[in-house]
């Protein structure tokens, strides 16, 4: 079964029971929903559904990986795939195909996601795609794995940084509440 417009709307709105100050802010990606867009879909614009992963060690750093086409050091994470039944599943699945760790040896924190980012892409000519949005939902797992064989394709080197490393200041701050 894949990831369904109620499921994005129920999460958003379990999110915003605990995060109601993002309300403003997720009313455009409610509002897509509301228009019938189906967001699971990576070639829907102005923008789309993606799912990541904060990574948490035993040492407490968080897991980033070096992505190929941006050449950024970022959070796991990506497009959702028909296969995916929940956001979480999909941050898991992203997580695992990255950095190669199983993920019977990673834990999610819990269903709702951290954070919910709306960021802009850049255009990519390459894959023919415009400049877009990203509605990123960032799910937070434990464990006590290292990295694994990652995957080249996308993803050229991978790290454990300290928290002080996430860009995101909200996303950085909520991580550390969970943390300590």
């Amino acid at each position: 079964m894949t990831i369904t417009a109620d499921h994005i709307r129920t999460t958003i709105a379990t999110y915003l029971d605990e995060h109601p100050e993002d309300k403003r802010e997720l009313g455009v990606v409610l509002g897509l929903l509301d228009d019938g867009d189906d967001l699971t879909s990576r070639k829907t614009l102005p923008g789309h559904v993606t799912a990541g992963a904060i990574l948490v060690g035993p040492d407490g750093r968080i897991l980033h990986i070096l992505h190929n086409a941006t050449q950024k050091w970022l959070l796991p994470g990506g497009h959702l795939e028909p296969s995916d039944n929940t956001l979480l599943q999909a941050a898991g699945r992203e997580l695992a195909e990255e950095t190669g760790i199983p993920p019977h040896v990673v834990t999610p924190h819990g269903e709702i996601p951290l954070h919910i980012d709306i960021h802009p892409i850049d255009a990519n000519p390459a894959k023919d795609e415009p400049a877009h949005q990203h509605f990123d939902f960032p799910f937070l797992f434990r464990t006590t794995a290292d990295i694994g064989e990652l995957q080249t394709e996308e993803v050229s080197d991978a790290a454990w940084r300290d928290i002080d490393t996430i860009s995101d200041e909200r996303l950085k701050q909520r991580v550390v509440q969970v943390l300590h």
